[in-house]
């Protein structure tokens, strides 16, 4: 079968800005084209190694870091403008970046990905909910979430913010009183304990996005700006099956992180002062790393020395890494891995130019995880919050243990981002079929 015509036009229409840039930035500043692509390239290298000065060092380094990485682009700009090539690199950037929205556009829309398989369900008879008022800058009380779930018939367990309670008990008794549907308003921690207790009861989960970033909640498609919107799931909803990720045993439902980030985490200050906490921590995570040194293994494959590790239930579509995507598919029964380590600017430089790609990065797959170290112990951040584990760490993936209840109607739910690859978009662009001869 044929692609669709909107998709070899869309796939067409991209290499044609990807063409088009080229000639305009040869076209205006003619045997200067070489020199503007030069400049860019030389700028973006200085904004990197500044960045990693600004993060990695402290005192006058810190700030000469911080001055390249703000002066490199400016002076870049500076000089476009100076040499009379500014119409032309602006145009030739606009151009490029147009052709790099319209390739991924058509590279989604050929993209053959199944959803998640939907279930129908009955609405729950004696549904509970756990709701944190102090999760995302409050967020139950300021969608009425408390005063909606009554309406909807569920019970709702109010935490109460001046009181340790530990929320797998609640949930448990909850159970014990005749529960059919655990649902959490709050942040994925506390979402991945009663998922937990859900999964190990056979019952349906329902998750309501009132935390701040809700990062399951936007890999299950729910609407994250209106998280009243997730509550439609009671009464018109639909069941996913989904997979569950374990470390040592705890749940998790986003991702573990180990070295860098989670030695952050543990800091008490972390949570009121976290860019400070960050900045003054840095140093000396990045630079003589006096921490646990760490190693992972995964899919037969080992990764030695990273400075962090990041496990996923299931691997992250595409992205960065400072934001690592979304998981289009949370059902896969696989883990994902990406290890960093890097030991200097100019793998800081090649890491800002290429991300994931560069060699600085390891990516791996596995249905089990483990962490090792030098020392009998090890800081992790479990769905961001601080634990302290024995080593070694195991991460394992429960295929298809969670049943989520979701509304119908889930305005997040988008295809995923795929990698661009001009050798897919040519093929695309040409019309050929899979039958054909064209590559995946």
């Amino acid at each position: 079968m044929a692609w669709p015509a909107r998709t070899v036009w869309l796939a067409r229409a991209a290499i044609g800005c990807g063409v088009a840039a080229v000639l305009v930035l040869a076209a205006g500043a003619g045997l200067r084209g070489a020199l503007v692509v030069a400049v860019g390239v030389a700028a973006l290298v200085v904004m990197a190694v500044g960045g990693w000065w600004a993060l990695s060092r402290r005192g006058p380094l810190r700030w000469l870091g911080a001055l390249l990485a703000v002066a490199a682009p400016v002076a870049a700009v500076a000089l476009y403008v100076g040499a009379g090539t500014w119409p032309w690199v602006l145009g030739s950037v606009a151009l490029w970046a147009v052709g790099l929205w319209l390739a991924r556009t058509a590279l989604r829309s050929a993209r053959r990905t199944r959803e998640m398989p939907e279930r129908e369900v009955d609405a729950p008879r004696r549904p509970v909910l756990i709701m944190n008022p102090r999760s995302g800058g409050g967020k139950v009380e300021k969608f009425r979430l408390a005063e909606r779930a009554r309406e909807l018939g569920a019970q709702v367990v109010l935490l109460d913010p001046d009181a340790h309670q530990d929320v797998v008990e609640l949930a448990e008794r909850a159970v014990a009183d005749g529960a059919d549907l655990l649902g959490v308003a709050g942040g994925d921690g506390t979402q991945a304990l009663v998922a937990q207790v859900a999964a190990r009861h056979g019952l349906p989960f329902l998750v309501v996005s009132a935390g701040t970033r809700n990062h399951f909640a936007l890999d299950l498609g729910l609407d994250r700006t209106d998280p009243s919107r997730c509550l439609d799931a009671l009464t018109d909803g639909v069941e996913l099956r989904v997979d569950l990720g374990e470390v040592a045993g705890r749940a998790f439902v986003n991702n573990v992180s180990f070295g860098t980030y989670a030695e952050i985490v543990q800091n008490p200050e972390y949570r009121d002062a976290k860019a400070a906490t960050i900045l003054a921590m840095l140093p000396d995570l990045l630079v003589g790393y006096a921490g646990a040194q760490l190693s992972a293994e995964a899919g037969g494959e080992r990764l030695e020395r990273p400075q962090a590790v990041l496990v996923s239930n299931n691997p992250y579509d595409a992205g960065d890494l400072l934001d690592p995507g979304r998981r289009s598919r949370l059902d896969r029964g696989r883990l994902g891995v990406l290890g960093v380590k890097v030991d200097g600017a100019a793998q800081a430089a090649d890491l800002a130019l290429r991300g994931t790609s560069a060699e600085a990065v390891t990516v791996l797959v596995g249905r089990e995880v483990l962490v090792t170290a030098d020392v009998a112990s090890i800081p992790v951040a479990v769905d961001g919050e601080a634990l302290e584990l024995d080593v070694p760490v195991r991460c394992v993936i429960r295929p298809g243990a969670l049943r989520v209840r979701v509304p119908r109607d889930r305005p997040g739910t988008v295809a995923p981002a795929p990698t661009l690859k001009w050798s897919r978009l040519a093929h695309l662009a040409s019309g050929r079929t899979e039958e054909n001869g064209g590559a995946r």
